[in-house]
């Protein structure tokens, strides 16, 4: 690599240098009370109404504290939580049975009702949430008895079971008003304590939860913005563990702590690169391809992120059931970049610059860094990469409305879901009713987004969806960098962690104090 590209190295080394000589200054203190786990958040949930709130924060804790009709496994599954099984009579038509023996915390049985309300009251607009488009083809609810519900659908949706899981929606006691997130009243493996805005949330456990009792008696999310400070508090004691809140920098220099430990798996969250298909370049798919190939991963991986990542040939992760693992995969090759460069008629100018592109970031270090070193990688192959940070706000404005000729995010939870192909990259879904903001326009692709919504047949689905993840890779119109791990840095008296790929909080159900 050039030496443009290994600057992020040196600003790696001078920032464990920084925090080893903080971390130095500071004495271990425990936490004051020792039966309590001390889980350092970045930020305030919006909303844990598990019917309104959306962002990560809120979904995560009301993942502990509510159940739905279904759950994800391992592999991404759809498998049991309300309820014990379901079927589908017809393509429209969803029957689900659920347990006999979930009680809320106020011990109330949690039936039937309680479901049909809670889908009910998304459905209708008595409160105001995003949630509800998702329950668009929803035609009616039914409860023919306490122990089953019924949905009705207006056409046939493949995908709509995932909108009935614990991350998408949880259930709530029937009648459960607009106010509900000031008194909230769950059924999963904790409750609420109480909240104090901005700063902490407690929870305990539930001793009557259906699936067992957490062997955790309370965990307190403190809210601790900055992550340096996060950092310190983990090494001080005065924190028990964060969880994807650090950097790959600060997560080397806290292995080296005795008395902390770094759990980590292969996660799901995607990092990509989005093209406007509007821009007279980009519009080549030559083009897009030898970006793609002139993209060293294994090296921004390494470097970048300290090896904390696996590079993504696809927006589904590997551990999806409808992956494919033989689609085209474009592993850096210079020498092809350049030749197809050559192809779609961009010639080297005397300065050996083919053409120049923007790309826009938000103004997060890591996006940056990443930009920088992209800069120095597609230098090689001819293309001047001019870089434009903006703090978030601005930057999501412009790429909703296609401002931007190259852009970097992530999806976070949204690609485990086959329908994020239709939600991206079909051309009915142009901002605002979807996330297609580069304008890809392909109809074979768009037939084929049609079949796989309307087709229940797993084994059949899985045939279209793999057309589907080839057309893709062939036209190119997002570069996928990588997986992200999912990475927490804990104490040691905290045992058992078993972190899954999505990312949630269901690894406190399981962890537990050590004995040590």
């Amino acid at each position: 690599m050039r030496s443009r590209v290994s600057a992020p190295v040196t600003i790696a080394a001078l920032f464990v240098l920084c925090i080893t000589a903080l971390f130095g200054c500071a004495r271990n203190r425990p936490s004051n009370d020792s039966s309590t786990v001390n889980f350092l958040l970045e930020s305030m949930p919006t909303n844990l109404d598990p019917r309104i709130g959306t962002d990560a924060f809120s979904e995560h804790i009301d993942y502990l504290l509510f159940d739905s009709l279904l759950q994800r496994d391992d592999h991404l599954n759809l498998a049991p939580d309300l309820a014990e099984k379901w079927e589908m009579p017809d393509p429209q038509t969803y029957v689900f049975h659920l347990r006999h023996d979930v009680h809320f915390w106020n011990g109330l049985p949690l039936t039937s009702a309680d479901v049909k309300f809670t889908f009910d009251s998304i459905r209708s607009g008595a409160i105001k949430t995003a949630k509800r488009g998702a329950f668009a083809l929803v035609d009616s609810i039914s409860a023919p008895d306490p122990y089953t519900v019924i949905f009705h659908l207006s056409a046939p949706y493949a995908s709509f079971p995932l909108n009935l899981i614990r991350q998408a929606v949880g259930v709530v006691p029937q009648n459960s008003g607009p106010d509900f997130a000031q008194h909230l009243v769950g059924s999963g493996p904790f409750r609420l304590v109480s909240i104090v805005t901005d700063e902490e949330i407690l929870v305990e456990r539930n001793t009557s939860y259906f699936a067992g009792a957490p062997s955790l008696e309370r965990v307190r999310f403190r809210i601790v913005p900055d992550a340096l400070v996060r950092a310190l508090e983990l090494r001080k004691g005065s924190g028990d563990l964060e969880y994807n809140s650090l950097t790959p920098d600060m997560v080397d220099a806290l292995v080296r702590d005795p008395n902390l430990e770094v759990s980590r798996v292969p996660g799901t969250a995607v990092a990509y690169l989005s093209f406007n298909f509007d821009d007279p370049i980009l519009a080549h798919r030559q083009v897009r391809q030898a970006l793609a190939y002139a993209t060293d991963r294994a090296a921004l991986i390494k470097y970048l992120l300290r090896g904390q990542a696996r590079p993504a040939d696809d927006l589904l992760p590997p551990n999806h059931w409808a992956y494919d693992p033989n689609i085209t995969d474009y592993n850096y090759n210079p020498a092809r970049a350049n030749s197809l460069l050559d192809a779609a008629g961009f010639p080297r100018g005397p300065d050996g610059i083919r053409f120049h592109l923007e790309l826009k970031t938000s103004t997060e270090e890591s996006t940056r860094l990443l930009a920088a070193a992209l800069q120095d990688q597609w230098h090689q192959v001819g293309v001047q990469l001019d870089l434009h940070s903006l703090e978030f706000a601005t930057f999501y404005a412009d790429i909703t409305r296609g401002s931007f000729q190259l852009y970097t995010l992530r999806w976070l939870g949204a690609n485990l879901d086959p329908d994020i192909f239709d939600y991206v990259f079909s051309s009915a879904k142009f901002p605002p009713a979807g996330a297609n903001r580069g304008h890809y326009r392909n109809p074979e692709l768009d037939a084929l987004l049609e079949q796989a919504r309307a087709t229940s047949d797993e084994e059949k689905r899985k045939e279209i969806l793999r057309q589907v993840q080839e057309i893709v890779a062939q036209d190119e119109p997002y570069i996928n960098l990588w997986y992200y791990d999912n990475v927490c840095v804990h104490r040691r008296r905290i045992a058992n962690i078993q972190l899954s790929p999505g990312g949630d909080f269901d690894f406190l159900q399981h962890a537990a104090l050590s004995q040590r």
